[in-house]
């Protein structure tokens, strides 16, 4: 069969879109560069602020720019579309109903990923913005599945967030680091017994974390690579409509 292009809606934030192009490469079997996957990627930082339109209430709506950016993907042929962005995916209904390919969905994806792998495991700390526990977009995946989430207390999310920032701001630095294996030690005091690294800018820290963890960006990029290689098909995901 032939290979399928991905489209990536990317730029939500540029760094961690670089990160999540390093996570394909690295996980593409290739002896030459022939042997690795098509990506269309519109790296494109200009999408509305998430942060101003969930967390600050008065930013524009990300949805139309994210819906005309896959669009456009498709029409550049792209066979299936990736946005490479927890918090985005707040916006996914927008991109699907736009497009007539598939869109993979990351939150689903996760958590099926973190039920086959931790079986058992009830208390899952999420690391990632406030906006993503605003929308409930792992609360409302995780609810049927008997699963809770684990968040930090609102002053050490604020710190997270600062380390979001930081990252968007190109630092990726040790202090940076360390800030952010507090937040996770912080999750596993309150009982988590594994942490989902939510968030595709704490992903490019690459950090070692006090507590087992799955990485999104980690797991979205092997998806990318099997689907494109034809190795399985993309899995549909029921999506609850946006609060």
């Amino acid at each position: 069969m032939k290979e399928k292009t991905a489209g990536i809606i990317g730029g939500m934030g540029p760094e961690a879109t670089v990160d999540l192009m390093r996570r394909i490469i690295s996980l593409t079997p290739a002896l030459d560069d022939a042997d690795h996957i098509r990506c269309i990627v519109d790296n494109n930082p200009k999408v509305p602020s998430r942060i101003k339109a969930i967390i600050e209430g008065h930013g524009r709506d990300p949805g139309p720019d994210m819906a005309e950016m896959g669009t456009r993907l498709e029409s550049w042929g792209a066979d299936f579309l990736v946005i490479a962005c927890n918090t985005a995916h707040h916006y996914y209904p927008a991109v699907k109903d736009a497009v007539s390919i598939p869109v993979i969905h990351l939150i689903g994806l996760v958590t099926d990923h973190l039920i086959n792998r931790f079986p058992g495991h009830t208390r899952i700390g999420i690391l990632a913005s406030p906006a993503v526990a605003m929308t409930g977009l792992y609360t409302d995946r995780f609810t049927p599945l008997g699963l809770i989430d684990v968040w930090p207390e609102q002053a050490v999310q604020e710190r997270l967030l600062q380390v979001i920032k930081s990252v968007k701001k190109g630092d990726t630095g040790a202090a940076v680091v360390k800030e952010y294996q507090s937040v996770c030690r912080h999750l596993a005091d309150k009982g988590a017994t594994v942490a989902i690294v939510a968030c595709t800018e704490l992903s490019a820290l690459n950090a070692v974390l006090p507590v087992p963890a799955v990485d999104a960006a980690q797991i979205l990029a092997k998806e990318i690579v099997e689907v494109a290689k034809n190795k399985k098909e993309i899995a549909t995901y029921f999506t609850n409509p946006k609060r």
